[in-house]
């Protein structure tokens, strides 16, 4: 490319310097000068979203996909840019380097309550942890290196307002010297790399001293899985994983006690409260019940950002660096533990979980049993899978259900917890990988949010991926049902038909209508050669699974409150006692029955 004509063009040359050769967004006149110029750039790929909240999620996901070193999404002013705000949320709550461009008003007509003006400096000073509008052509240059630094550095969201005349001026791309001006420099910031020596020896006392060491792993780990495993084994520890952690370390290890936290499981929850020590890696999972009980563990952290370090539990040292160099420093300095007891322990525990787990799957219910819709994909799922993962009951399936083994990678909305992630975060995947399959977990409340718009967009791009499977799982029981649980479990109180139903959508018909393909799956034999199908198919495929609303999603620990406030629903009136009780009977009771009895699965 030769020397930029305007600001438009020079904000994109800058950008490319920096790695951000793809944008998601939704074009309007208040960033049309950004829009004008990519098409005549060949470093450039533009994915037009139906919505600008999906191009903001699609950029955080393209990050956690490993798509491309920041994300971006360029959207329009006034209405677009107040769209995008949930999808950057996402990304600032999980600590992803995105830049978002916004259009603006024209300075010329900026504080005349112009069509679409919104002061967005103040509304996004709190999504960004860098705000700047470009007001002149001379600061495009330092503006989107701090910005694009920013992003990096403290793994946030940065936000360049762009007025629609600037964009259109004369591109200044080397600055005066002169006073008043900066000159800046886009070459990335070194990464914090292991903490000093005194430090690690001190984390090594207190890890060597424990008997009982648990391991809680989370996304900051998802770069150190061989580090962490040797790290575990020289302790004989057991490990467990917060939700974004998933697949740190192989489902399928015998130490690896699986989810923790209110989706996690019974192993899980044994582990911390039984451990005598904790190394937290990468992880910030706010249940802090969830946890070793106060003063019962000593405990060490490790995190690339020191102030996530110690907000959760009393942790004793606190080393602040990346997780795979200061794991393998810390390696030489641990205690081999070859026949640990507590490994031990901690592999009953699994076994016996999984054995509970695999009955809870098999048990007929009236509908699907979503359990074992979702566990029938774990041993399709290709080597090479990315799974996009959306909030709701989805996310329960997917942390107690599905098996990620090495090579395969799952995301979400993971902090925020945002309802219509998944389908953004799919299309970002194949985007960001379009040799690779995708599989989208997703409610229908949430499928119904945006997923079923966003189809559009799959349609739109399919043929353009060199692997053109990406399969959409709907979990479909028209209801609201991960919030009818919090109704009946949080507040005694029976859901609301008027709130938590949703209408029944015939998604299969929608996919076919677009050009796709898809079933509706309702009988029970047919699940696993429903999956076959989806998953050898040549183009996106939507799998409608008709599902069992009144499965019990019961946490790894029952606090009493819990157990009284489902009964006090059930007793008020809730349309769904019956099924409930006979679900909760047979999930809970008749699968532990089956599994301390070693009696195989129902078929």
């Amino acid at each position: 490319m030769g020397s930029p004509n305007n600001v438009a063009e020079h904000v994109l040359d800058r950008l490319a310097t920096w790695g951000v050769h793809r944008f998601y967004g939704y074009p309007g006149d208040g960033i049309g000068g950004i829009f004008t110029a990519l098409p005549e750039r060949d470093d450039a790929e533009f994915v037009q979203v139906r919505h600008e909240e999906t191009a903001a999620f699609a950029a955080c996901a393209d990050v956690k996909y490993g798509g491309s070193p920041i994300g971006c999404c360029a959207v329009t002013s006034g209405p677009g840019a107040i769209h995008a705000l949930n999808g950057l949320y996402d990304a600032k709550l999980d600590h992803q380097p995105v830049v978002a461009l916004l259009g603006h008003t024209a300075q010329t007509a900026q504080g005349g309550g112009y069509y679409q003006e919104v002061d967005l400096s103040t509304l996004f000073s709190d999504v960004g942890g860098y705000v700047a509008e470009v007001k002149d052509p001379s600061q495009v240059r330092h503006i989107v290196d701090r910005a694009c630094r920013s992003a990096l550095a403290d793994r946030t969201v940065s936000v360049v307002i762009l007025p629609s005349d600037v964009l259109e001026a004369k591109a200044v791309p080397e600055p005066p010297d002169a006073h008043g001006y900066y000159r800046t420099s886009a070459v990335p910031s070194t990464t914090p790399g292991a903490p000093p020596a005194d430090a690690l020896i001190a984390a090594a006392e207190v890890l060597n001293a424990g008997e009982k060491v648990a391991i809680l792993a989370g996304a900051g780990a998802l770069d150190a899985s061989t580090e962490l495993t040797e790290v575990a084994n020289r302790l004989g520890a057991g490990l467990s994983t917060a939700l974004l952690g998933k697949g740190v370390v192989d489902d399928r290890s015998p130490w690896n006690t699986g989810a923790i936290g209110l989706l996690g499981t019974t192993a899980s929850w044994h582990l911390m409260r039984e451990c005598d020590t904790l190394l937290i890696v990468g992880s910030t999972m706010p249940y802090t019940e969830y946890y070793p009980a106060p003063g019962q563990a000593r405990a060490v952290q490790i995190d690339v950002d020191g102030s996530r370090c110690g907000i959760r539990y009393d942790t004793e040292v606190n080393l602040t660096g990346d997780a795979a160099a200061t794991l393998a420093d810390l390696l030489p300095l641990l205690a081999e533990r070859p026949d640990s007891d507590w490994r031990a322990h901690v592999e009953r525990w699994t076994t016996s979980w999984r054995e509970y787990s695999e009955q809870r799957a098999h048990e007929h219910t009236t509908a699907l049993n979503p359990e074992l819709v979702v566990r029938e994909l774990s041993d399709r799922l290709p080597d090479d899978a990315q799974i996009a993962v959306d909030c709701g009951t989805a996310t329960s399936w997917y942390a107690r259900d599905l098996t990620l083994k090495p090579g395969q990678q799952g995301a979400l909305s993971g902090t925020l917890l945002s309802m219509g992630g998944a389908m953004p975060y799919a299309i970002a995947a194949k985007t960001a990988h379009p040799d690779r399959p995708v599989v989208a977990l997703v409610g229908d409340g949430a499928m119904q949010m945006n997923g079923v718009n966003e189809l559009i967009t799959v349609a739109r791009y399919w043929r353009t991926w060199a692997d053109p499977r990406l399969v959409v799982l709907v979990l479909s029981n028209d209801d609201l049902s991960y919030v009818s649980w919090e109704t009946r479990g949080m507040l005694g109180e029976p859901p609301d038909p008027q709130s938590q139903a949703v209408p029944d959508v015939p998604y299969a018909d929608w996919a076919k209508l677009l050009g796709l393909d898809g079933t509706t799956l309702t009988e029970r034999s047919v699940i696993g050669s429903v999956w076959d199908r989806a998953l050898s198919a040549d183009r996106p495929f939507v799998v409608d699974a008709k599902v069992d609303k009144d499965i019990p999603l019961v946490p790894p620990h029952v606090t009493l409150q819990q157990a009284l406030n489902t009964a006090r629903s059930q007793v008020a009136g809730d349309p769904d006692a019956l099924s409930i009780i006979a679900n909760g009977v047979k999930e809970t009771v008749g699968a532990k029955a089956r599994s301390l009895l070693g009696l195989a699965p129902k078929d």
